[in-house]
């Protein structure tokens, strides 16, 4: 393995851990943003929603100008702004400024999060092994750091604009140096992205699959801690473990995630998952104590955490260039993450909390199912570049 191959992937591992790093430190203290500003919940709600949909606009766009540019010169802007994003937010003195703030924070991040996935496609057909699961476990790392500094923070008695603004500042330079170890794009045919404007249909299959699993990430992530609480009774302490035990599984899931890949194919860990995701949520919704209720939330973050970096990785593979193709894999994932949130909010004033969290076990069905459309053989493993192609991207 070349140097240029191993600052490559720590490159890329660490641009998935500061993504986690930034967005988990805003998410963290939105009670003290709350404060600092005297927001109510709905404009918390509000504010998340047009960070979600600039993310969201920014991932649509992506598509041409990944095929245009390539992932390389995309973070090497996006990385900093994504930064510069993040001390405006941190910085923001009213609720107007806050919001074209985090619509700016959320379209930087919109395009690093499709550039990143698009370098991890990249570096891994460029090492020609399994490697994404292991990126995305370096997003869980960030933002568990982010969940610890915040509560740091906290103890330190910090703001939200100091602790907001120190990790901005720390991002910024740290994003601009690792810009260096990104690698080109192996060039795609002349006539690949300019005659064949729809993508195959198995992207299309996969970005519905990462759909479904960002839906539960949703769900987890906004209404886990209200369910043990007013639905089983937990204290607001024990609550607040529902996440965080969460991001744990999806964390073990996703350090040791490539070299099950290795072992038992994309196409069955990706049904597995989906089953395993239904099951445990299905034991999360029967728990007889939140206690319960919380061990299981571990094994639903064991269940689904793989299925987004095999999706996109297997999206990478079905072009020439992995770029426009995870892009439009991506942006159907995170639509998922903003509407299962907002879908079972309404579910949930129809019927019960209870009754709509059973969406999750749907999901999971479906994420099983889908899977099992996807070609047997099919791209389910990494395809090594040609010696001589890995060696020009590096350069």
């Amino acid at each position: 393995m070349t140097r240029e191959l191993r600052n490559a992937r720590h490159g890329a591992v660490l641009t998935f851990v500061l993504a986690g790093l930034m967005v988990g430190t805003m998410t963290v203290r939105i009670p003290a943003l709350t404060d600092k500003l005297g927001l109510s919940e709905a404009t918390v709600g509000s504010i998340l929603l047009a960070w979600g949909l600039g993310a969201l606009v920014t991932m649509q766009s992506m598509r041409r100008v990944m095929a245009r540019v390539g992932s390389r010169a995309v973070l090497r802007v996006g990385g900093p702004l994504t930064a510069i994003g993040l001390l405006t937010v941190a910085f923001a003195p009213n609720l107007p400024v806050l919001l074209a703030a985090v619509v700016l924070f959320g379209m930087a991040f919109g395009m690093v999060d499709i550039a990143m996935n698009a370098q991890g496609s990249t570096v891994e057909q460029a090492h020609g092994r399994p490697l994404m699961n292991g990126m995305h476990a370096g997003w869980c790392v960030g933002a568990i750091t982010a969940g610890a500094l915040g509560s740091l923070a906290i103890a330190a008695g910090l703001s939200f604009t100091a602790n907001v603004a120190l990790i901005g500042l720390v991002s910024l330079p740290v994003m601009a140096l690792i810009g260096r170890t990104y690698l080109n794009e192996p060039p795609a045919a002349p006539t690949a992205t300019a005659a064949r404007r729809r993508m195959p249909t198995i992207v299309y299959l996969l970005g519905a699959i990462m759909f479904f699993a960002f839906m539960v990430e949703g769900v987890v992530a906004d209404w886990n801690g209200l369910y043990l609480r007013d639905e089983l009774g937990a204290p607001e302490a024990l609550a607040a473990l529902g996440y965080p035990v969460f991001e744990v599984g999806m964390l073990v899931a996703r350090l040791t995630g490539d070299r099950l890949r290795e072992r038992f194919g994309v196409r069955g860990m990706l049904t597995v998952s989906g089953v395993a995701t239904a099951g445990f949520f299905a034991v999360v919704l029967a728990a007889p104590t939140a206690l319960v209720a919380v061990l299981a939330m571990f094994f639903v973050g064991l269940g689904v955490a793989t299925i987004s970096p095999l999706t996109l990785s297997l999206a990478g593979t079905a072009t020439d260039s992995p770029g426009p193709a995870i892009a439009q894999a991506g942006a159907m994932g995170y639509a998922g993450l903003l509407l299962g949130p907002v879908a079972i909010g309404f579910v949930s004033d129809a019927t019960s909390l209870r009754t709509a969290l059973g969406v999750g076990v749907l999901l999971g069905v479906l994420i099983a199912l889908a899977s099992r459309l996807l070609p047997r053989p099919g791209p389910a493993e990494v395809t090594p570049l040609p010696a001589r192609e890995a060696t020009d991207i590096a350069a």
